[in-house]
């Protein structure tokens, strides 16, 4: 008996021993908490594609996806060369037309802008994953997903499991108080520059609607990147409560010959400067449409990858080869009362020319 009293522990060491399982039962509590409020893992972006590359590109052909819609939203089928009449600056082109609608497999970057206040959308940017088949045609397609604060990270690979797309737009991370749109922008293009030349190039932003940050492509860099790809540019804007522009002006844009030369660049640079997304869109053909609402969202992403698979792939071989920006303009030679949706220029390149674009 007495042993038995000696080693019974003391009141002190039993409340001890119930505030330490207390404590620790706390902690096994809070851990899953703690582990799911972690930031998501963000891996660094590759310097192959945030560098700008000097880009080489034939311009013998040049290839203008145009949509054909009426007012209605219906796509107009069946259309022939002669139906359309294309523009290089003023003057009217050869055209061969392409009407092998929904039939040519998607490569699509989703380029998501996570920096300042777009944390503020992610419940309708996340809507977006359950729609992503619409763009790839299941399997004929694949996604992969871009997202830039001050910087753009490529966080899936090129994939036909949109189910992983979805499941990562759910869970986007807040950014830093960046908006790097031009930077993401080419980046994104460099990556599906990297995809099978039999599919088509897309890539869908969603971002607000002015640059905050680039410093890896100008703007000129970026026009030029548009005009010499077959990017079709996407956008889908929201309104950030605070918007600043940055200051692109480099050097002396010259006067003269020099400034008549530019103009067109200079125009589309003012412009850009404006409104990155929607530039951007028009550079390429694409389109642009900004949202408030999750059924709005939902509507414009639905109408979009409609569109994006429903283009003609007009093209021509230019007789003008001036070295810039050239214009284009698509018309239809009858009245269907449809509006026509093509890009609005194309970067030519001298054969000697190493690809750098004018500093304006």
């Amino acid at each position: 008996m007495g042993n038995f009293q000696d080693s019974a522990p003391s009141p002190v060491h039993v409340r001890t021993c119930a505030l330490r399982h207390l404590t620790l039962g706390l902690l096994l509590s809070i851990l899953p908490l703690a582990r799911a409020q972690q930031p998501h893992p963000i891996p660094e972006p590759s310097d192959a594609n945030l560098n700008p590359p000097t880009f080489r590109v034939s311009t013998n052909l040049v290839v203008v996806p145009t949509l054909v819609e009426k007012p209605n939203g219906d796509i107009v089928y069946g259309l022939r060369p002669s139906d359309f009449a294309l523009y290089d600056n003023g003057v009217q082109q050869k055209i061969q037309v392409d009407d092998d609608l929904n039939i040519q497999p998607v490569s699509l970057v989703v380029c998501v802008e996570r920096g300042r206040d777009a944390p503020l959308e992610f419940n309708i940017i996340r809507r977006l994953g359950p729609l992503l088949d619409l763009f790839a045609g299941g399997s004929r397609g694949d996604v992969a997903l871009v997202s830039f604060d001050s910087r753009p990270v490529w966080m899936d690979p090129f994939t036909s499991d949109t189910d992983l797309i979805a499941h990562d737009l759910a869970d986007l991370p807040p950014g830093d108080g960046g908006a790097a749109i031009v930077d993401a922008v080419g980046y994104s293009v460099n990556l599906l520059e990297q995809q099978p030349a039999n599919r088509r190039r897309v890539l869908l932003l969603i971002s607000e609607s002015r640059d905050h940050g680039s410093h890896r492509f100008n703007l000129p860099q970026l026009v030029q990147r548009i005009g010499t790809s077959n990017t079709l540019v996407l956008s889908l804007v929201f309104s950030p409560s605070k918007s600043e522009i940055i200051d692109w002006a480099r050097g002396n844009t010259g006067g003269g010959a020099e400034l008549n030369m530019l103009a067109p660049l200079l125009m589309t640079i003012n412009a850009m400067r404006r409104n990155t997304p929607k530039t951007l869109a028009a550079l390429s053909g694409g389109e642009y449409a900004p949202f408030t609402r999750e059924k709005a969202f939902e509507k414009r992403v639905a109408e979009e990858a409609n569109h994006a698979r429903n283009r003609y792939i007009l093209s021509f071989h230019p007789a003008d080869l001036t070295p810039g920006l050239h214009t284009i303009q698509v018309k239809l030679t009858q009245d269907y009362g449809a509006r026509v949706i093509a890009r609005n220029s194309y970067w030519m390149i001298r054969r000697d020319d190493p690809g750098s674009a004018p500093q304006p």
